[in-house]
């Protein structure tokens, strides 16, 4: 599912929010997350670190892109994520 776009061309952020919980709860199996751009793997027992890599294949094939290492070490959080996915985009 693609991010929603505004009249104005910048990209629907609870759109994309959504669309994130759904592969987020998808992947941990889990039921009724509160996402929210500060949530980290730390808030949710079932974010270890097996289901953090599904998470992250599931965000690149959503989204059609490759994160490196780097870019993954340096996502601490949805924020960082979704500004991480504007950013490859060219947001």
């Amino acid at each position: 599912m693609p991010a929603e776009t505004s009249p104005d061309g910048d990209v629907d952020i609870m759109s994309r929010l959504a669309r994130i919980k759904e592969i987020l709860e998808e992947t941990l199996d889990v039921e009724d997350l509160t996402v929210t751009p500060e949530l980290s793997a730390a808030d949710v027992d079932e974010w270890d670190s097996l289901n953090h890599i599904r998470f992250i294949v599931a965000i690149e094939d959503e989204y059609m892109m490759k994160f490196t290492t780097k870019e993954i070490a340096g996502m601490r959080n949805i924020g960082d994520l979704m500004a991480t996915i504007d950013a490859k985009a060219g947001r």
